[in-house]
């Protein structure tokens, strides 16, 4: 009976629950920071492949996994404070007392036994005050905060790299035009030399032409920089030390077509920074109600059960089994002001909290304006760049079919065609930047697909 009452105890301080514990599930769902289904929008296979690819080898992606698991750990462990603790410590010893050991007339001469001691130790901090059941769930606002940051981190890295993806295509095309535009005027050169040979015009047209050409190839040179710089920029994201980097041609790519132009503010609540901002407001509230508790007492059920011989024959024996059992109180009466000054801490930094809190609201706003005045800005300017390309096409095909019946020169054809190039170059820059303008709002609004940000949805 003896035997079965120390198991019924022991059992009961194991299992003694302070709230059921609260499992942390560490499903993998990042690859929904991508937002695939918001890339669709621009029809570009080789776009959604090189995100998919920066999402598996990015290693600042991988970083932000392994601090939210650093994160999900502290919580584990500060959970076990809420849970029962059960040790074992086995103790082996020999006495050797000296004689005249004496209780009272009686006197005890040298003596030396053996004792073997195999306690279990189990106790219980009774959080009746919620003290660590507050300091759990600070550190799960924590761990919530890391989940926001490592979120803005995939935003901001699959936009980067978006727009550097476009800015590659803008380059590529601007590089094949500039090269067309050299070639046009290295004929215009050739020909106005002929002009000067013949007397028909003075040499300063022809250093003017000469002048013009160098000019044209050192803005290709620029192109080409611009590409290389981009291509080893991408290179980082992608963990790839290719040259090739797969990306639709200037023809192929796709603006997203009827963006909505006005959002509700509440589309901020919706930015990584705010959540964080919302999270860490919890964060220290928790963590202001954990330090008032700290003025508390605490009180601990401490229990002991275990085996206590002087001979090992005699170990299992029930006389040498015994039981500890008692709850042991805690008040700290005097701590040098400690606590009072953590607790004005805490509730000092609620307030810089609270004050980051409206502060992240405002920047947010701002930024989604900004974002909206930059997208409209960049569609007017594609759509005027449009007209004047469309215009100076007519422009150029009506010159060649002047040419063909021989009402014009051929160097006015020219002329004409290099007009048409650069109205060309001023529509591929102001395409690109519309598509990245669409990238940018996208960011701003926290990395939700747009089309379901409109007002009607809110």
């Amino acid at each position: 009976m003896k035997k079965v009452l120390i198991l019924t105890i022991l059992f009961l301080l194991i299992c003694l629950p302070s709230f059921a514990k609260k499992q942390i599930q560490n499903n993998d769902k990042t690859i929904e920071y991508l937002n695939l289904n918001w890339w669709d929008n621009y029809k570009d296979d080789n776009l959604k492949e090189n995100l998919l690819t920066v999402y598996k080898n990015n290693y600042d992606l991988k970083n932000t996994a392994l601090k939210i698991q650093e994160n999900e750990k502290l919580v584990k462990m500060q959970f076990a404070n809420e849970l029962p603790f059960v040790g074992f410590s086995g103790d082996l010893n020999r006495d050797l007392q000296a004689p005249r050991q004496q209780f009272g007339d009686m006197q005890i001469p040298q003596y030396s036994q053996y004792n073997y001691l195999l306690p279990i130790t189990a106790g219980y901090e009774i959080d009746i005050w919620g003290l660590n059941r507050f300091k759990t769930k600070s550190l799960e606002q924590q761990t919530e905060i890391v989940k926001q940051a490592q979120r803005a981190t995939y935003i901001a890295l699959t936009s980067d790299f978006a727009s550097d993806y476009f800015n590659l295509i803008k380059a590529d095309k601007l590089l094949q035009i500039q090269e067309e535009l050299i070639k046009t005027q290295e004929k215009i050169l050739i020909m106005t030399q002929d002009k000067y040979e013949a007397g028909l015009c003075d040499i300063k047209e022809v250093l003017e032409q000469e002048k013009y050409l160098t000019s044209l190839k050192e803005e290709k040179n620029k192109h080409e920089l611009t590409r290389n710089l981009l291509l080893e920029n991408m290179k980082v994201y992608l963990v790839n030390h290719e040259d090739n980097i797969k990306r639709n041609k200037y023809e192929q790519i796709t603006i997203p077509n009827n963006i909505p132009e006005q959002y509700s503010s509440f589309v901020i609540e919706n930015r990584p920074d705010f959540k964080q901002q919302e999270a860490n407001i919890k964060r220290i509230g928790f963590d202001i109600k954990a330090a008032k508790r700290e003025f508390l007492p605490k009180f601990t059920i401490i229990g002991q059960v275990g085996l206590n011989a002087y001979h090992l024959n005699e170990l299992f024996d029930g006389a040498s089994q015994f039981l500890n059992l008692g709850i042991l109180p805690s008040w700290d009466i005097f701590s040098g002001g400690r606590k009072a000054a953590f607790f004005k801490l805490k509730k000092s930094q609620y307030e810089q909290a609270l004050n980051d809190y409206h502060k992240t609201i405002l920047e947010g706003i701002k930024e989604l304006n900004t974002g909206l005045l930059t997208y409209k800005t960049a569609k007017n300017n594609y759509t005027e760049s449009e007209k004047r390309l469309k215009t100076q096409t007519k422009i150029y095909t009506l010159s060649k079919d002047k040419n063909e019946i021989g009402a014009s020169a051929d160097i006015d054809t020219l002329y004409s065609k290099e007009i048409y190039l650069l109205s060309q170059k001023e529509e591929v820059s102001n395409k690109i930047n519309m598509i990245i303008s669409t990238i940018g709002l996208y960011k701003s609004a926290g990395g939700i697909n747009l089309y379901k940000l409109n007002t009607e949805n809110l």
